[in-house]
């Protein structure tokens, strides 16, 4: 038996023991706003239920290890304390991980990463269309647990309006998992779903993702690629160069692909990111028939 004292290891290594072993965490998907109305949207997988009279919503946007620094979402709640929590489905998750990249404060990661704003009836920050259950919260207090980096800090946000899409009921009018198809996070780049599959997602640590916006319209508004293909191609930090795409342009499954059609371009892009080779997919993209 492994015996570990958190005080005689770095605390990356903690950090990495505890999201190895407490699994599944859901994922807070937590939308908030500063007082000049920057919108900023974020993952949490520190995040439960613990009240249901009231309702109690508790997440933790923590210090970070390597410099000591706090979260945009964290700053935000501290100056409006208010936060609308979405709950993320397999069909968005990729889309969501991108929205955790550390952009600079003022930029929106609901436009980076591909969601759209649902104005909210209650609370400022806006709602995530593509959500099936979001939760519109007032943020009753913030407990720090430290003042170190990986330290956690406590949003305790009581629930003032849920929204339910009714495609995730069941003929009760009970929320039906396999529907909803929540995910969670696991350790490392792992993630799990209601249907019992366990996943990666490759987590963005220090890049920087271009983002949704970055994404030519003409592969942004395709009829194949998925919204998890999108955010992972915006989960880049740059586009292959002109020499790289004219070499792979040569290939003959690229030359076939065009010669079917931009569907086929498109599932061939689709294929590689399948196999996690995100910059073959962007080579095949933005390649020409030749």
């Amino acid at each position: 038996m492994v015996e570990v004292n958190p005080k005689e290891i770095p605390v990356g290594k903690m950090h990495s023991y505890l999201l190895g072993a407490v699994i599944p965490r859901p994922i807070a998907f937590a939308s908030t706003v500063d007082l000049q109305g920057n919108v900023n949207l974020s993952p949490f997988s520190f995040f439960n239920v613990f009240s249901a009279n009231p309702p109690i919503l508790i997440f933790s946007p923590s210090r970070r290890g390597r410099d000591n620094s706090t979260k945009h979402t964290y700053e935000n709640v501290l100056e409006v304390p208010e936060v609308v929590i979405n709950i993320v489905t397999y069909k968005m998750v990729e889309q969501a991980s991108l929205a955790s990249v550390e952009y600079a404060k003022g930029v929106n990661e609901f436009v980076k990463a591909g969601f759209a704003e649902e104005k909210s009836k209650i609370v400022k920050p806006p709602r995530v269309r593509e959500s099936p259950i979001s939760f519109e919260c007032k943020v009753n207090g913030v407990i720090p647990l430290g003042k170190e980096g990986g330290a956690g800090n406590l949003v305790i946000a009581e629930v003032l309006l849920m929204h339910i899409n009714e495609n995730v009921l069941d003929d009760e009018g009970k929320i039906d998992p396999y529907k909803l198809d929540a995910v969670a996070r696991m350790g490392g780049d792992l993630y799990s779903r209601a249907k019992g599959e366990v996943f990666k997602v490759p987590k963005p640590v220090n890049s920087v993702g271009i983002g949704f916006d970055n994404i030519p319209d003409h592969i942004r508004k395709s009829n194949v690629l998925t919204g998890n293909d999108l955010g992972r191609l915006g989960n880049v930090e740059q586009l292959p160069s002109g020499k790289q795409i004219e070499e792979f342009s040569g290939r003959q499954d690229v030359q076939d692909a065009h010669q079917m059609g931009i569907k086929d371009v498109h599932r061939l892009a689709q294929k590689f990111l399948t196999s996690e080779k995100v910059l073959e997919a962007w080579m095949v993209l933005l390649s020409k028939n030749h």
